[in-house]
């Protein structure tokens, strides 16, 4: 975003996206010393002022390059506020923060997703931003994006830049097969896709490859197009696992094109969205299911006559509705000058700021007015496909869940994986996620 790439943020979701941890490890891996704030023994002062850190998990050239544009725009224009830019990474981004909070050195403005948020909005290390939001961000950005960012009430978390998954199509053989082309407001329905991805399959390649290395993120943030929605909420305010018939009809799709149809690739359920790229590029794949953002990475390595196309992801009862973990901004608990730091993130994300930083990460604004900006509507590399999607992005329901974490990494996980390989049932994979998934809850419930 972009985010790690390979799912919707860094703890997977926006977003992020997932299995990108691995990938941007290598690709944007920064000298430890840069992920310390730089604060301690009378650093960070100017003039007599204290610097404001500000972390940003920006690694794209552009994304970078439009961050510090902005942060040195800001200190032209407020020399008696100056902002310090602080290059964090999206592998190592809760560890990090997570030491540096309870070492006091943390960043004062932090950059990083929305479903990292939880544990450091109820431990105390974040600071409520309710009463400090700007009438004109509160405004701008709408109140499904808002919720995000919001725990027990309270935001804890500007939510800024957001990604859809989208298909992404070999459009050669998308025309030759004469099927119907979706749009936003007609997508293909599961079962259409099922059937399109057995039409798109033979002369040696798949209809489609889904990389799921992980696969947690992207199972129940499609879930929503069908209903499902996996974590609920008991009257008590408790969160349970269920795992009810529409929670089931994303994870069979996938499943039975993978087992039955054969129309999905076996060998893409252990990969990243990077590592499908040269499948794609070669006609072993003619859709792939990803992030919006890794249309930077396509443009970069595609052979120059591959003709492709981005077509939203399919729909269900829930119609196009998926769920998101956007990129946020929020400020520290210990930060002494809380409204001077809001200040900078207000400026951040005016709109045609706001349009800079999507652009750079190749990712779509939250905020309305910037949705507006022409260059985030041309048909050119999909944009308008993204763009026409972004009101039925919705907050993950995972994201503000205690334990969620633990359950995605040692139930849900494994259980995914051992389902879509097809060495266990659907029925196996539901006692797991609901009975072991409700210990796991239950012990960060009490």
């Amino acid at each position: 975003m972009a985010a790690p790439r390979g799912g919707p943020g860094p703890r997977t979701g926006p977003g992020c996206s997932p299995g990108r941890r691995a990938l941007l490890a290598a690709a944007a891996a920064v000298p430890a010393a840069a992920l310390l704030p730089g604060c301690s023994g009378g650093a960070g002062r100017r003039g007599g002022r204290r610097v404001l850190r500000f972390q940003s998990l920006a690694w794209q050239k552009e994304s970078v390059d439009a961050n510090k544009q902005l942060v040195a725009e800001w200190n032209r224009r407020h020399p008696d506020i100056p902002v310090q830019y602080v290059q964090g990474a999206w592998p190592t981004v809760h560890d990090q923060l997570l030491t540096s909070f309870e070492g006091g050195e943390a960043p004062d403005i932090i950059h990083d997703a929305s479903d990292d948020l939880a544990d450091f909005a109820y431990g105390g290390y974040l600071a409520d931003l309710t009463g400090l939001l700007p009438r004109r961000l509160k405004d701008d950005i709408p109140r499904r994006s808002w919720e995000s960012g919001t725990f027990g009430g309270r935001v804890y978390g500007v939510p800024f830049l957001q990604e859809p998954r989208v298909l992404v199509v070999d459009q050669v053989r998308l025309r030759r097969s004469g099927v119907r082309v979706p749009t936003a407001r007609a997508p293909w329905t599961w079962e259409e896709f099922g059937e399109v991805a057995k039409e798109l399959t033979g002369g040696g390649g798949y209809g489609v490859a889904w990389p799921l290395k992980e696969p947690v993120s992207a199972t129940l943030n499609l879930a929503l197009t069908t209903g499902g929605r996996v974590f609920h909420r008991r009257p008590d305010g408790k969160a349970e696992v269920r795992f009810d018939a529409a929670d089931q009809v994303v994870p069979r799709a996938i499943h039975d094109q993978v087992n039955v149809a054969r129309s999905a690739a076996r060998t893409t359920l252990g990969m990243g969205g990077a590592d499908t790229l040269p499948g794609f590029f070669a006609g072993r794949y003619a859709i792939l299911p990803l992030g919006f953002s890794y249309r930077q990475q396509i443009v970069q390595q595609a052979p120059k006559d591959f003709e492709w196309t981005v077509l939203p992801a399919p729909g269900g009862t829930g119609g196009a509705a998926q769920g998101v973990s956007p990129q946020t901004l929020s400020i520290a608990a210990d930060c002494p000058r809380k409204e001077e730091a809001m200040a900078f993130v207000d400026f951040l994300l005016r709109p045609p700021n706001m349009v800079r930083l999507a652009l750079g990460d190749w990712m779509l604004p939250t905020g309305q007015e910037a949705l507006t900006a022409p260059e985030l509507h041309t048909d050119r590399y999909g944009w308008s496909t993204g763009t026409a999607l972004a009101g039925t992005l919705r907050a993950a329901p995972a994201q503000s869940v205690r334990g969620y974490p633990e359950w995605k990494d040692k139930i849900a996980t494994p259980g995914f994986q051992e389902y879509y390989s097809g060495a266990i049932d659907l029925d196996e994979l539901r006692q797991r996620l609901v009975r072991d998934g409700n210990l796991v809850l239950a012990r960060y419930q009490r």
